[in-house]
Parts: structure tokens; sequence; C-alpha cells
């Protein structure tokens, strides 16, 4: 089971990183699957609205509820984050280099969200590259059983991950 996760210290800085990623394994000619968190610069933006591009060059979805300034809590919408699942999942079955998923969060640990198309990808053998933040942490680690690796919020060493888990897995060595 191939299955990774990383995470970085400031608010936003995952959501970098994985978008970074992405368009590089792209651009070794790789298929990824997946979402990658997206926010826009919108003038009616707070400080909880995302959006999330569905991978590898589907739609980009907002999956927050506009609930006003004064409002406190999750701003998810979850109809629009299972739209996105639905979308990934529909586009897994074609088969894919790479499942990442932007953030395994309260949806997913609660045993909802992206956590049917993580553990497709894995019985597929397809690694899984996941978002992940402190509050999430140990939720995430009883669900992957120990099987997890831990990467530093670094593109090279999320590259040099993929590279060695497309090797190891017999495929074809990643263009350099």
């Amino acid at each position: 089971m191939n299955i990774a996760y990383t995470m970085t210290p400031g608010r936003g800085d995952t959501d970098l990183l994985l978008l970074k990623f992405a368009a590089s394994v792209a651009a070794k000619g790789l298929r990824a699957c997946g979402t990658v968190q997206i926010n826009a610069l919108r003038q009616d933006a707070g400080p909880c609205d995302m959006s999330v591009k569905v991978l590898p060059d589907g739609p980009v979805l907002r999956i927050s509820q506009p609930l006003g300034a004064g409002a406190r809590g999750c701003r998810l919408d979850p109809a629009a984050l299972e739209d996105a699942v639905g979308l990934v999942s529909s586009s897994l079955v074609h088969g894919a280099d790479i499942l990442i998923v932007n953030k395994f969060g309260k949806h997913e640990a609660e045993g909802r969200g992206f956590r049917g198309a993580i553990a497709d990808a894995l019985s597929m053998d397809i690694p899984v590259l996941v978002g992940l933040n402190a509050l999430n942490k140990n939720e995430f680690e009883k669900f992957a059983s120990d099987a997890a690796v831990a990467l530093p919020p670094d593109e090279a060493a999320l590259l040099t991950w993929l590279e060695a888990t497309v090797r190891a897995a017999n495929f074809v060595s990643m263009p350099r």
C-alpha cells in the first residue's frame, strides 16, 4: 500500500505545495487524479472560502458556503465536496499514476468525503498523496493503519517519493 501525507506549518501552504506538485506531475507526462485546493481571490471572499480543482483537467468547484461575515464554524459545503468526490471517483476508474487529495479533513475523519476514493486507489495500486493538518492527523493515522509515510513539505521530496513508488511498482521510470 503506497500512501503518503504532507503537512505544512502555514495556513494555505499545503494547498500551494500540492498545486505545484500536481503541475510537476503533469509536466512529467503522468496522470494525476484527485483535487487540489485553489482559493480564488474574490471581493466577497472570506478567510474560509474554498474551491478545488478536479484533476487532471476537470472543473473548479466552490466547496464552501457563503454563510455571511458573522458566521462561525465550518463553511464547507458537504454537497459540493461530494460532487468533487464523485468526479474524482469516476475519473479514477480510468486509471491514474497518483491520487492527490488536497486534505484529509473533517469529513474524511468521520468516514465520508474522499475515504472511499483513497481506498479504491490503494486497491488499484495507485499511490495516494494526502494533505493533512494536525487537527485530523490521529484519525488519518487510524485510517491508514500505520502504512502512511510522512513526507516533508517540499516539492522535490514529493516527486522523489512518487518516482520511487512508481519504480517499485515496476512501472516505467518517470521522465526527467
